[in-house]
């Protein structure tokens, strides 16, 4: 009876450790992904977002066909902050809600304005950084401000909201794929007038632009954009970025990129 005993808790040991192991590297496998695997993802392991690569310089392709920017950066540093892989495409500006709506990538992380229509179509996280629309004209022009907009030609990038805010002041809208391909129109003597981002703007002008700044036409909030029923994945997006702010990761993102700070809510201060 005794050997009989003992082997039969021999044998009871041996299972109870082969479960223990088990449950044991299940354990450590879920604490290394900062738990990635409860997020909903496009694909596995994997922070996959769109950029407009013509947004310069928030986001641009580099001499080696690289995207880079600081849209690029932040969405970088939020896959590190999420445990995943960052997986950057370039995509149109004026399709990348839709993109998103339908599942096609996690998230855009391209200077999206917070506004109640794009609201209506997905989430957002808090802003990342803060801009806001201004008015660009040819050295010269007799444009002083948008009330002087009235029956001119203004070009805008497709989907943005500088179009609404041209739809403001004049029927006459020109529509291209990126601010910066409407400002080159601009300084090409193409159109009478381009709204857009004020460091987008000035950014151009060290270029060569022949373009000047006539007057600031409000503050936005810029933010990620994510697919409505993903509401994991942007309480994970709104800690890291709040993990990002904290850290100071953000504002030098902003500095290296930028040259300024412009994470900071200038309303608050």
């Amino acid at each position: 009876m005794k050997k009989k005993w003992s082997f039969l808790t021999a044998l009871m040991l041996t299972f109870v450790l082969i479960l223990t192991a088990c449950g044991g590297n299940e354990g450590s496998e879920s604490s290394g992904s900062e738990g990635s695997d409860e997020l909903e993802l496009t694909n596995d392991g994997k922070f996959s977002y769109v950029v407009s690569g013509e947004f310069p310089p928030f986001s641009t392709v580099d001499e080696n066909g690289d995207l880079d920017g600081f849209d690029v950066a932040v969405g970088k540093a939020i896959a590190e902050k999420l445990g995943l892989e960052p997986a950057v495409e370039k995509f149109k500006f004026s399709g990348m809600v839709s993109a998103i709506q339908s599942g096609r990538y996690d998230a855009a992380v391209a200077s999206h304005t917070i506004t109640d229509e794009r609201k209506e179509a997905v989430n957002f996280s808090e802003p990342y950084y803060y801009s806001g629309p201004v008015l660009y004209v040819q050295p010269g022009s007799d444009i002083k401000s948008v009330e002087d907009l009235s029956d001119k030609d203004v070009a805008v990038s497709k989907g943005s909201t500088y179009e609404k805010s041209a739809q403001e002041y004049t029927d006459k809208i020109s529509n291209y794929d990126s601010d910066q391909t409407a400002l080159r129109a601009l300084s090409e003597g193409k159109h009478d007038a381009v709204i857009t981002d004020d460091i987008t703007g000035k950014q151009a002008i060290e270029e060569g632009f022949k373009i000047e700044k006539v007057e600031q036409l409000g503050t936005s909030e810029q933010a990620v954009a994510i697919k409505k029923e993903n509401s994991n994945l942007l309480e994970a997006v709104n800690k890291a970025l709040q993990e990002l702010k904290e850290d100071g990761t953000l504002k030098e993102l902003s500095e290296e990129y930028i040259g300024v700070d412009i994470t900071q809510n200038p309303d608050s201060e």
